[in-house]
């Protein structure tokens, strides 16, 4: 039989009259049920984020700490459970769910310790002859009802990135979680309501994109966290009107080897960068600019790594490689493939889409401007480019229209800087793939790769505004001398 798991507005359990089946990726058996909200429910939604916001913005740090500390350990008691489902719904290797879930814990915990350090400040005024007596006060007050957008391929810890902080706060949500892998969400608001988190504060609805525009462009809400596709991305903060708009987009994540690094080490960082979760990450490895002294090498130890990944059923410890996310996005990574190899480029292995499953694909010759170099390719496939010099090769990683993270592999601290310093990216990872994350660090894009940041200490900054008050102590005039 398969499990409902049903929509939660307003602190309450729901069914609409579209229902949704979501099917494991890898078998397509059913991995649950849900229902797409109506636009009546996401009303509903709203309003009930407007009114827990009235309550719930001034609850006090140890009533938001305690909740989110009862969060983190619900899920920790249930993580076998979440573990379970991801695999199912999302077709993500056991290993790597129980990572994503694992972060998830520790996204929450961060999330209830941030809370305890929203501060402020208190600055003189007393700068000139006319503010004698006077002093400020800035403190940070949350903004909002807030909506949140998150997709597939970490339908738990990217969602958490967005419910984490408001909570944290002092706000409310209304999610909109992935339609191919919903059910994550949904039973995290089940144990968000075992533990008495008020009403409103979250509600999880999934729904169609046309239902889901309203998130966009109600001036109801205070902020817009999206996380998805670039063209997605900024299409709707040009729709978003006058509120803040908090955008991770991804991007074609480059690598650089220089010719003194550990050759041994960078290749199976870069072998884990490109294939994890099949390629679907928006920092997964996709080019990477090798020195030429060491180029053959490393082409030739990527190639041998990348062809002896096990691929197979998620559910099983050994699998490396599972599906992709559905038929489509196998069939599209086969036709950019085709179109890079008809411009001159070569597959040195891989390149076959097996239903959902695609090979590890490692290319080199390609044209710079094919999509598999230049665009987003989120599939398990890396381009390879030798390069003449360290500098060489941060001129041509920043030729990109992204920038989210980027890895370089380097002994050399001159070059460890000069790469922080000239790389056009929102992270620059020194000895190690662009594909690492710790949920705490500031996280986000340049370019079209987004725009602010997050990381809970930094979505929170996002999700409070400042406030100042001015005090003028009349009586400072009359002060004995």
């Amino acid at each position: 039989m398969t499990t409902e798991y049903p929509l939660y507005i307003d602190g309450e359990f729901v069914q609409s009259g579209q229902p949704l089946t979501v099917t494991n990726p890898f078998d397509g058996t059913p991995a649950g049920s849900t229902w797409l909200a109506s636009a009546d429910d996401l009303e509903r939604a709203i309003v009930a984020a407007q009114t827990a916001f009235r309550t719930f913005g001034t609850t006090p740090v140890f009533d938001r700490v305690d909740l989110l500390k009862q969060l983190a350990a619900k899920l920790k008691e249930r993580r076998l459970d979440v573990i379970d489902l991801i695999v199912r719904e999302a077709g993500k290797p056991v290993g790597e769910a129980t990572v994503e879930v694992d972060r998830g814990v520790f996204t929450i915990e961060t999330a209830a310790e941030e809370a305890k350090r929203i501060q402020g400040d208190v600055i003189p005024l007393d700068l000139l002859p006319s503010s004698k007596g006077r002093f400020g006060i800035v403190r940070r007050y949350p903004i909002g009802p807030i909506a949140g957008i998150s997709p597939f391929n970490f339908p738990l810890n990217l969602a958490l990135h967005k419910v984490a902080p408001a909570i944290a706060s002092g706000n409310t949500i209304v999610l909109k979680p992935p339609t191919l892998a919903p059910l994550t969400m949904l039973l995290i608001a089940q144990l968000a309501d075992e533990i008495g988190l008020p009403k409103g504060v979250l509600n999880v609805l999934p729904m169609d994109r046309s239902t889901g525009d309203k998130l966009v462009e109600d001036d109801r809400f205070k902020l817009l966290s999206f996380t998805g596709s670039p063209d997605v991305g900024w299409d709707m903060k040009r729709r978003a009107g006058v509120k803040p708009v908090v955008l991770e987009l991804g991007g074609n994540a480059g690598v650089l080897v220089d010719d003194d690094a550990d050759l041994d080490f960078a290749v199976s960082r870069i072998r884990m960068g490109a294939f994890a979760y099949a390629g679907q990450v928006c920092i997964s490895v996709q080019r990477v600019f090798i020195h030429e002294a060491v180029f053959d090498t490393v082409r030739d130890q990527i190639v041998d790594a990348s062809s002896k990944l096990r691929m197979g059923d998620p559910a099983n410890p050994a699998t490396e490689l599972g599906p992709m996310i559905d038929d489509k996005a196998a069939a599209r990574t086969e036709s950019w493939i085709a179109d890079a190899v008809r411009e001159g480029a070569t597959i040195l292995t891989g390149g076959k889409a097996q239903g959902r499953f695609f090979e590890p694909t490692v290319i080199e010759n390609a044209n710079p401007r094919s999509f598999v170099c230049s665009r987003e390719a989120f599939a398990p496939l890396v381009t390879l480019f030798p390069v003449e010099s360290f500098g060489e090769g941060i001129v041509r990683l920043n030729d990109s229209e992204y920038g989210l993270q980027a890895g370089v592999f380097t002994n050399r601290l001159e070059n460890a800087l000069t790469a922080f310093e000239r790389i056009e990216a929102g992270g620059v990872i020194i000895n190690d793939v662009p594909t690492y994350r710790i949920d705490h660090m500031p996280y986000g894009g340049v370019k079209s790769s987004g725009l602010s940041r997050e990381g809970i200490r930094y979505a929170i900054e996002d999700m409070t505004e400042p406030r100042l008050m001015v005090i003028n102590r009349l009586d400072s005039q009359r002060l004995p001398e």
